[in-house]
């Protein structure tokens, strides 16, 4: 029997080098296109942002036509829109039944999971870029229009809390298409959080003096309905209930959505 070479023996392993995280998100961003649904998910943000600017100009007294009201009136589609962006991005894994393929190219799922999460703050900065730029036009078109002086009364700071409330908002919805891991599921679940507790504790916080004092504590959307009022600034106290109510709602459940995705099943 002959020898086996010894080049073949002793040929050393080549180890092939990890996909950079920022590929991984790049390819997570391009997923968010992929589908007519996502596209026209994310094209939803800069419509409904043209249509409240709209509505401002046509239905706002003159006296009210300022930057910060087109930034408000833009809040209220977007804070909705974005968290289900974030959702669809988690929750398609296991509703479409692609995790399997995804897990398989890329077998850390802690990496796509930090992709999905980067690629859908990068689709919320995005987007307040667009609805800052669409604000702006709206005042100056209603400027032109009513020929009122144009009232620019938004600070950087007050741009900053802003932005950061609607990633803390993206977030939330984040954290249940991770812990939950369907999207039905998680779409309900955000809308319960979003309409139904809020209603809850301002029934409670209406009736019961104890709660009254602890809601901002507990209630992150109360605790950071702050962050969009651009009259004020926020106390030490205020950021400290921002902080204790975002551990409850969104750090939590977040580690613990982790360590089932870690664990559970991909099929």
């Amino acid at each position: 029997m002959s020898a086996i070479p010894a080049d073949i023996v002793h040929t050393p392993h080549v180890a092939i080098p990890r996909i950079p995280l920022t590929r991984v998100a790049a390819v997570e961003l391009r997923k968010m296109f992929d589908t007519r649904s996502g596209f026209w998910l994310i094209a939803s943000i800069a419509i409904s942002a043209v249509l409240a600017t709209i509505g401002v100009i046509v239905f706002a007294p003159e006296d009210q036509l300022t930057y910060s009201t087109f930034a408000t009136a833009i809040r209220f589609p977007v804070v909705v829109i974005l968290p289900l962006i974030a959702i669809l991005a988690v929750t398609g894994e296991w509703t479409q039944r692609t995790g399997l393929t995804t897990f398989t190219l890329v077998p850390h799922r802690g990496r796509i999971i930090a992709a999905k999460a980067t690629a859908s703050v990068v689709i919320a900065i995005a987007a307040m870029v667009v609805t800052f730029a669409v604000g702006a036009l709206g005042n100056l078109v209603a400027g032109a229009v009513t020929g009122a002086p144009m009232v620019w009364d938004v600070t950087t700071t007050q741009v900053l809390y802003y932005v950061l409330g609607m990633i803390l908002s993206l977030l939330v919805g984040f954290m249940l298409g991770v812990l939950i891991r369907s999207s039905t599921g998680a779409l309900v679940a955000y809308f319960a959080y979003t309409f139904l507790v809020p209603t809850l504790f301002g029934l409670l916080a209406t009736y019961q003096q104890w709660f009254h004092d602890l809601q901002p504590w507990i209630d992150m959307q109360f605790a950071q309905s702050g962050l969009f009022i651009f009259e004020r600034s926020l106390t030490g106290e205020q950021w400290a209930q921002i902080g204790v109510s975002s551990t409850l709602w969104l750090l939590i459940p977040l580690l613990l959505g982790l360590r089932f995705v870690m664990r559970a099943e991909v099929k």
